[in-house]
This record gives C-alpha cells, sequence and structure tokens, in this order.
C-alpha cells in the first residue's frame, strides 16, 4: 500500500480538485449574472478589484515561498522566475483566489466603497489564508475574513437600492436585519416573503436572491461538490432553533407569528449564501461525515444566538469564522473517525436541546420581547 501525502481539501471519491472547483463558480454564476443585472458598474468593479488583488496576492505568496536559495552565483531574473514557478503555480490556485474574490464580491454591498473593497480583499487572502500556509492549509474562509474585516473597519455604508424599489438608510448589513437590530421580534412584517425570496429588498450583492442560491446549491449537491450534511444539518438546526424563538415570543407577544418569523430568519442575510457557498468550504470543514454533521449544527447554533442576542444583528459570518475554528477540534486525531456512535448522536442531540433550552429561558425571562 503507497501512502501519498496531500494537502486539503481531501475528497474520498474519483473527483479532481480542480473540478469541484469549476463547479463552484458554475454554481456561483446565476448570481453574479443577478449582480450584473441589477447593480453591473458596482458589481464590475467590485469584481475587479477582488480578482486582481486575490490572485495577485496569491501568485506573489507562491513566488516569494519557492525563491531559489542563495548559491554566490549570479541568475538572470528568468531563470528565478522559471525556478519560483514552474510546476508550483498551478491552476488550482488561480481558482481558488477566483473563488473567494467572487464570494466576497457577493457578500458586500454595492454601495460598499471601492478602497475598502481592495482593503478587505487584501485582508481576506492575505490574513485568512496565506499566513496559514497557503492552499489547503488555511483554517479561515478568505471571503469571510476579509468581509468582516470590511464591514467592520469601514461600515455602515451609504443607501443601498434594490432591484425592485429604493430602501433608506440601509445599514451596513445591507439586509433588512441591519435595520431592525434590537427589534427583530417587532419587525417581521416590514418585509413580505415574497420579497425576501425575490431579492426586492435592499442587501448585498448576492445574498438577496435566493432563486440563484437555490440554483446552485441543487447543483452542487447534484455534483457531489459540496456535503449535504453541513447543508442539512446548518439549515434544520437553524430552522428549529429559530422556530423554538418564534413560539417562545409569541407566547409573550401575540402579535408573533413564530412561522412567520421563522420564515422571515431563514430568507434575511446570508443564511442561504453562507450554507450553500461559504460553509461547505472543504479545506475549513471536517473530514468526516459525523463530523460534518456537528459542525453544521454548532455553525447554526452560532448564528441563532448572535442574531437573537448579540449586539450584531446578522452572525453568518461569525458563526462561520467559529465553526471553521470548531473543525480543527472536530478532525482530532483521538477521537475523530468516520464511524457513527451512539456518543456522537448524544452529542448532537444534547447541543440542539440545550441551545433550544437556553433561547426559550432568555426570552421567556430575560425581556427580549417587548409585549
Amino acid at each position: 500500500m503507497t501512502i501519498v501525502k496531500e494537502s486539503a481539501p481531501h475528497l474520498r471519491r474519483k473527483a479532481s480538485v480542480t473540478r469541484m472547483m469549476v463547479d463552484v463558480l458554475i454554481a456561483l454564476f446565476p448570481t453574479l449574472v443577478f449582480a450584473f443585472v441589477v447593480f453591473p458598474l458596482n458589481t464590475f468593479l467590485i469584481l475587479l478589484i477582488s480578482c486582481v488583488t486575490m490572485n495577485a496576492c496569491e501568485f506573489v505568496y507562491v513566488g516569494l515561498r519557492n525563491m531559489m536559495p542563495k548559491d554566490n552565483l549570479k541568475h538572470s531574473f528568468k531563470e528565478r522566475f522559471i525556478y519560483s514557478y514552474k510546476g508550483k503555480y498551478h491552476l488550482s490556485n488561480a481558482l481558488t483566489a477566483t473563488i473567494s474574490a467572487v464570494i466576497f464580491t457577493l457578500i458586500v454591498p454595492p454601495s460598499c466603497p471601492l478602497y475598502a473593497v481592495f482593503l478587505g480583499s487584501l485582508f481576506g487572502i492575505t490574513i485568512g489564508k496565506l499566513v496559514f500556509g497557503g492552499l489547503g492549509s488555511n483554517i479561515f474562509n478568505p471571503a469571510v475574513v476579509g468581509m468582516l474585516f470590511a464591514k467592520i473597519c469601514f461600515g455602515p455604508y451609504k443607501t443601498v437600492s434594490s432591484w425592485y424599489y429604493t430602501i433608506p438608510d440601509a445599514a451596513a448589513g445591507g439586509t433588512p436585519l441591519g435595520i431592525i437590530n434590537g427589534g427583530l421580534f417587532s419587525h417581521i412584517n416590514d418585509y413580505p416573503l415574497l420579497d425576501l425570496f425575490l431579492g426586492r429588498i435592499p442587501g448585498t450583492l448576492g445574498e438577496v436572491f435566493k432563486i440563484t442560491i437555490l440554483l446552485g446549491m441543487v447543483y452542487l449537491l447534484i455534483r457531489r461538490s459540496i456535503d449535504y450534511r453541513i447543508v442539512v444539518s446548518y439549515l434544520g438546526t437553524f430552522t428549529l432553533l429559530m422556530f423554538i424563538a418564534g413560539l417562545t415570543a409569541s407566547g409573550i407577544n401575540n402579535a408573533v407569528n413564530p412561522f412567520v418569523f421563522t420564515a422571515y430568519s431563514l430568507l434575511s442575510g446570508g443564511v442561504l449564501f453562507g450554507a450553500v457557498f461559504m460553509l461547505t468550504d472543504p479545506v475549513t470543514s471536517p473530514i468526516n461525515p459525523p463530523s460534518r454533521w456537528i459542525y453544521g449544527i454548532i455553525a447554526a447554533v452560532f448564528t441563532v444566538f448572535i442574531r437573537l442576542f448579540a449586539a450584531l444583528p446578522e452572525g453568518v459570518g461569525f458563526s462561520i469564522l467559529l465553526a471553521n475554528m470548531m473543525a480543527v477540534v472536530l478532525d482530532h486525531y483521538e477521537w475523530t473517525n468516520p464511524r457513527y456512535t451512539w456518543k456522537k448522536f448524544l452529542a448532537m442531540g444534547l447541543i440542539i436541546v440545550l441551545s433550544g433550552l437556553t433561547i426559550f429561558l432568555v426570552i421567556q425571562f430575560g425581556g427580549v420581547v417587548n409585549g
């Protein structure tokens, strides 16, 4: 038996990493087209800056990492260039940087200042990926790191217009969640669910139009380029916990409909986009199937708690980074294995039950809902 040492992403089937990356770009294409239709100039400039920045950083990093060692001989620039890049810079390097750039483009508002786009993409690819060793070695999603850096340092942004109508005073989150921070239960009727689904709301370039996101999800699942376990566990846990929150709130304030609240929460912000295109990143997610179920559950719990109880209205980005850190623990060699055991099922159940109980107690006795 021959043991081959490889970097992540680790694939357990007959498929190439390159093909998987191309699949992700194909799945992102409908959402990117929608962004171009609605905000053609903004989308073009943000995509151009982020793609050039991230690909340039990736290219420079590969060259610096593979520099020709000093041997007291004179070598031409061409010789040094060939030594640094021949057989060391691959198509996968360009594809991963491009995917990160496209995702970064789709998770920032169209009104994001161009200097923030440049600095965010630079920070995301450098701090979120290259400092960990480059391709296959990063523990954080570079696009999410860049987006949060730009949002924290340079937000809030100016008014964001949707393709259907203009909403004044849109906040940094770019979605209805950014406007109703601190009053989620009392504002669920401000936007019709159909408008949330069709993207007729203020929002980021790629998170508002749910049809293209769902099309991308179906394509990736059919092609098996993402793991359904992460998507199902994340969306299922998020939906269940939000329903518990809405049901508890309805007992305090009869105006809160738990079903509407759950649907509103699911269609607001970047829950669907994050579940399909960011949380499923094979480099930053666990390897084994049971760990991926737990990974999705943990990410959903973080998202729900941040949305309901934290100072920030949108919790997807932060929850993904927190889950990325937990992936390292879930892949620990002493307890990770591909087999399902009663201990793992117990762990999943306890996480969900304790989270639901906490949500109930905090809402019921913590004064979260104003009756």
